[in-house]
């Protein structure tokens, strides 16, 4: 059967963990969904990994129909989450736009990378029946604000501004929130205080779900891996497949993440 938000919250209720990891094409979004992944990720990290940018910034809109069409394609029943591309969502109209070429292209919801700015689009979106996930904690598209790829959360400001923002999204009608880079006891102070499902990459073992770009997992990668990720080529059989396999049961069993991958 289909996944659906549906599943996602019932996972959460019963306290099973669920898996995402990102998909870019028919072929691995196959694999993927085959090997149990329920949600695939059209993420614009497809501007690091396939287009060979520094940073997810270059990524455009019709990039990211193109690419969550043949997700699509490929996909054996998980949830697409696609993302909205750097300055594609700066305006309330703007945003209904982007989100309805996404929906268009095969995405069941859609990402944004922002706090409390948000929630009036969240509202307008969820109203007219669009699912969306708000991205917390470090988000690439604002990279040269943050000066690099830097742990969030850990001044007492920030932290509070991140329950601030999680709290907003989900009053807004977030579906889903995904924190990224954060220390694993703020993750853990908000897992207590939301109840959408939450999907975490660099962020400790309390969401309920995890994430990784796929190459990243696969051992894909020209740059030195982040202390979050996990080469499940190892931990499989040697194919592709058995990684994916590999990875699912790691997130399902409670073995990934384990400590070495979070932050304090």
């Amino acid at each position: 059967m289909a996944i659906t938000l549906s599943t996602l919250n019932k996972l959460k209720q019963e306290g099973s963990k669920f898996t995402c990891l990102t998909a870019y094409d028919s072929t691995f979004a196959h694999l993927a969904s085959n090997a149990g992944v329920e949600v695939l990720l059209v993420g614009d990290s497809l501007g690091n990994v396939l287009q060979g940018h520094d940073s997810t910034v270059p990524v455009t809109l019709q990039d990211m129909i193109y690419h969550t069409e043949c997700v699509k394609r490929g996909n054996q029943g998980a949830l697409i989450m696609s993302d909205l591309p750097f300055m594609t969502y700066a305006t309330e109209e703007q945003t209904l736009e982007s989100c309805a070429a996404l929906m268009r292209a095969g995405a069941h919801v859609v990402k944004m990378e922002g706090g409390e700015w948000l929630a009036g689009s969240v509202k307008k979106l969820t109203e007219r029946g669009v699912p969306v996930c708000i991205h917390l904690g470090l988000t690439p598209q604002s990279v040269n604000k943050f000066g690099g790829y830097k742990v969030q959360g850990r001044d007492p400001a920030e932290r509070e501004a991140l329950i601030r923002d999680s709290l907003a999204a989900e009053q807004a009608g977030a579906a889903i929130l995904l924190f990224e880079c954060i220390p694993s006891d703020l993750m853990e102070e908000i897992m207590s205080k939301v109840s959408i499902p939450v999907i975490g990459i660099g962020a400790g073992p309390a969401s309920d779900a995890q994430v990784l770009v796929m190459h990243d997992m696969l051992g894909a990668t020209t740059r030195k891996p982040a202390k979050f990720v996990k080469n499940f080529m190892a931990a499989g059989d040697g194919t592709i497949q058995g990684a994916f396999s590999a990875y699912v049961a790691a997130v399902k069993d409670g073995s990934f993440p384990a400590a070495e991958h979070g932050f304090d």
